[in-house]
């Protein structure tokens, strides 16, 4: 569908606007998904978007999509209670999981600089500290950063962006996390291009988000569970390389994501139907998460990714 014909047909919200294809600018869109949800908290409204796919490079992301100078609406009260609770306990372990997914990349942190961004309630953070880095965090929502600095001792949240902030500012992390992130940023193009100036040489860049080619999407269309009402863009292993490519990085390693329970040895499921998920999702990449490491350089491949299947973008 063309780009005028789309925008004719839809209805547009005051904190929204009308994108193409960020990962290759293609204007034509093929509309896919219409999520609906119901909002958390005591506003019983219910939420609904939109789901198109660049019919150029596949790209999935939402349209008409969030303005950047308004994404904070989406985080400005009651965000922090989202991430506490139960939802801490399974956040921090599949924290560790997909650290030890990685490898040595963060064994240890022992003289090394790592930056949270999109920090939330500093649940991470308190991990990094545990493990020896020299970690700080920032992120849009201010109730989140005041609740992650009352749990951090070492590590601290800063509340805004990373050129708002002059420790951030100056760069030479050694470690950028983006947990649950990438899904939520309107220009992601810009937003990675900031993340490698602000690598130092050999540094990595970790990114956990909801997996777009995910055999649950497949089985549950607009009803999957990754469509959350604060989620934009949605990325598959053939994208994030071409945003990485885009952006100055020099390589990418994923892991396979076969679910909490299972990665942890705690599920259910008999031991031949977890074989046959975990044959399944090598053969589709289809994990319901999606987890990359992403190198800034050659030094960096060298140094992290000699027990990974690196791809070198070019």
């Amino acid at each position: 569908m063309r780009f005028q014909d789309y925008r004719e047909r839809m209805l547009l919200e005051e904190i929204e606007e009308f994108v193409t294809c960020h990962l290759c600018g293609e204007t034509r869109q093929q509309p896919m998904f219409q999520p609906t949800g119901e909002r958390r908290g005591g506003d019983r409204r219910r939420w609904s978007y939109r789901v198109v796919r660049c019919p150029a490079c596949g790209f999935l992301y939402r349209n008409p999509n969030i303005r950047p100078e308004r994404l904070g609406d989406l985080y400005a009260t009651g965000y922090s209670g989202f991430l506490t609770g139960k939802y801490a306990a399974d956040r921090q372990r599949r924290y560790r999981l997909t650290m030890d997914s990685f490898g040595p990349v963060f064994s240890s942190g022992q003289g090394r600089r790592l930056l949270d961004f999109g920090c939330g309630a500093g649940l991470f953070l308190r991990l990094a500290e545990q493990r020896g880095f020299d970690a700080v965090g920032i992120d849009l929502s201010p109730d989140s950063v005041a609740t992650a600095n009352e749990r951090l001792t070492t590590a601290r949240a800063y509340l805004g962006a990373p050129e708002d902030v002059p420790e951030i500012a100056a760069g030479g992390f050694d470690v950028i996390t983006l947990w649950s992130v990438l899904a939520h940023l309107p220009r992601p193009v810009d937003d990675f291009r900031q993340f490698r100036s602000l690598l130092a040489p050999g540094g990595v860049l970790l990114v956990l988000t909801v997996n777009a080619a995910s055999l649950q999407l497949k089985a549950y269309g607009s009803g999957w569970n990754g469509f959350t009402k604060n989620h934009l863009m949605f990325y598959s292993a053939e994208t994030v390389p071409v945003l990485l490519c885009r952006t100055g990085f020099a390589g990418v390693a994923f892991t396979p994501f076969y679910g909490d329970t299972v990665e942890a040895n705690t599920t259910r499921l008999p031991e031949q139907l977890t074989r046959r998920l975990r044959r399944n999702v090598e053969i589709s990449d289809g994990g319901n998460m999606l987890r990359a490491l992403a190198f800034a350089d050659d030094e960096a491949i060298d140094r992290w990714g000699t027990t990974l299947q690196v791809r070198r973008l070019t």
